[in-house]
Parts: structure tokens; C-alpha cells; sequence
């Protein structure tokens, strides 16, 4: 099992910070909210990718609907480079409380999820190079020969993880394309529910029957543990682990934009990961 912390808020300079405070503390990825409007993800990446060696890098989590999938292809293939080979894309509908109507963006949830598997077809066409062309309902490609970019240095590319509704069927066939779940259990109505060592069982015997490499698929779940607490914290992240997580990301979704709670958070990081 790895671990990873996901910073809430802050500027690129305090994304290079805690990403070196994380990695220095044994934790193996740090992740950044990518707001609609704020301090630019991409940004925040790279100046942690200066300040650091080991760990993995990534967006926690990126609504692809409302991008340039081009400009996405861009980004990620710039950091896995910068990294030498440590960036993760995670992706989803995206919260449309983040900005979607105020902006213009696309809020009806089929169409998000349309330009979610457009951005995607069009994403890792890039990343494998040219001649790359593609036709879709949204988006149109065609080959260029203007200056184009290497590939990412991850082969055979950069892990993507994507946002599941478990057990749709529907939303499920779109995660076993590529190389990890975060898991958006639902109940019998349809509506979200806490996620149990059982339901992860669930997901892992559903993966291993129908994804062509369940080995390297990886099962994402985040919450929040006590770093005073190491054996309450382990045992909790150990019963999901052995149900069959892989990736453990700390999480302070509640905390705001103060300097309390980023010194809270800080602290929290400095503690270190909770292993079973």
C-alpha cells in the first residue's frame, strides 16, 4: 500500500513546501486541488517537482469537461518530464459547485461525461505520438507536424485514475480502461454512501475478473487519520488495504484558506503516513 497527501488550497511556493515536507516524512504522493478559477495546478506541480525527488506528483482531481484535452496532453506530459517519470492524472465529472454555471461551463452531467471520454481518447493519442487523428461528437484532431513534443517518459504511459460510481456498469466500463479507481460508492438509490472494507473487496474481485493487467491497477481511497493516533489510524487504513486498496491519500477537504489550518495540515503531514 502507498500513501499520499492531497493539499486543499495554497499558492506554488506552499505546494513546493509541503510536497518536501511529505516526501521527507516517508509519504509516496502529493496531489493539489485543480480549481476552475485559483492558483494554477500545473504550476503548483512543477514548483513541487523542483523541491523534490521520489515522490509521485498529481491533481486530486482534474474535470477534463471543462479543458483544451491538448492542453491537458501538454501539461502532463511537461511534468512527467520535469519529474523524470513521477506525474499521476486523476480525473472525473468534477463538483459543479466549483465554479461550473458561474464560468459557462458544461453542466449537464451526460455531456460532462461525453468530453470526459473524448478528452481521454484524445489524451493518451497524444502522449503515443504522431500521426494522431481523431473524430468524435465534440472534438476534432488532426495529424500536425508543427513541432511535435516526445512522449511521456512513463510507459507505456502516465497512470491515469478515474472517478467510479460503484456498481454502475456503465461508469465502471470507463475506469477499466485505464489504470486506477476512485471509488464513488452509491446505495440502492443511487446516492453516495460511506465506503466499507467490503465494498473494496467488492471492486477488487470485479477487477481482477475484467481488467487485462489487474496487478498494476490500483484502487485510490482517501479519508482523514489521526497522526496522534498511529495505531488507530493503521488499523483503519489497514482493514481497507487488506480488502484490497492500494493508494491511501490524507485528505482535509473541510479545512479553509487560513493559516491555522495550513499550519494544522503541515503538522499532520510532518507526522507521516498511517501503514498497517
Amino acid at each position: 500500500m502507498k500513501t499520499g497527501v492531497i493539499l486543499p488550497f495554497g499558492d506554488p511556493r506552499v505546494a513546493s513546501e509541503v510536497a518536501r515536507d511529505a516526501e521527507q516524512a516517508g509519504w509516496d504522493g502529493f496531489f493539489v486541488f485543480e480549481p476552475l478559477w485559483g492558483f494554477d495546478a500545473w504550476v503548483s506541480l512543477a514548483a513541487a517537482a523542483m523541491a523534490t525527488e521520489r515522490i509521485r506528483l498529481g491533481t486530486m482531481l482534474s474535470p477534463l469537461s471543462r479543458m483544451r484535452p491538448w492542453k491537458m496532453a501538454s501539461e502532463t506530459m511537461s511534468l512527467d518530464h520535469l519529474s523524470n517519470g513521477r506525474a499521476i492524472l486523476s480525473v472525473g465529472l468534477g463538483a459543479l459547485d466549483t465554479g461550473f454555471e458561474a464560468f459557462g461551463e458544461v453542466t449537464d452531467r451526460r455531456e460532462r461525461a461525453e468530453l470526459l471520454d473524448e478528452a481521454l481518447d484524445i489524451i493518451t493519442g497524444l502522449w503515443r505520438g504522431q500521426p494522431f487523428a481523431y473524430e468524435g461528437k465534440h472534438y476534432r484532431v488532426a495529424p500536425t507536424s508543427f513541432m511535435p513534443p516526445p512522449p511521456p517518459v512513463q510507459e507505456p504511459r502516465i497512470p491515469i485514475w478515474v472517478v467510479g460510481a460503484w456498481p454502475s456498469e456503465r461508469s465502471m466500463r470507463r475506469v477499466l480502461r485505464y489504470d486506477g479507481l476512485l471509488p464513488n460508492v452509491l446505495d440502492e438509490s443511487g446516492k453516495p454512501r460511506l465506503l466499507t472494507p467490503d465494498d473494496v473487496s467488492a471492486m477488487r474481485a470485479y477487477i481482477e475478473e475484467r481488467h487485462p493487467d489487474p496487478e498494476r491497477f490500483d484502487i485510490v481511497i482517501e479519508g482523514e487519520t489521526r497522526g496522534d493516533d498511529a495505531g488507530a489510524a493503521a488499523d483503519e487504513v489497514g482493514a481497507l488495504a487488506d480488502a484490497g486498496m492500494t493508494w491511501w491519500l490524507e485528505s482535509r477537504w473541510a479545512a479553509t484558506p487560513t493559516d491555522e489550518d495550513l499550519r494544522g495540515f503541515r503538522d499532520r503531514v510532518l507526522q507521516g503516513p498511517s501503514r498497517p
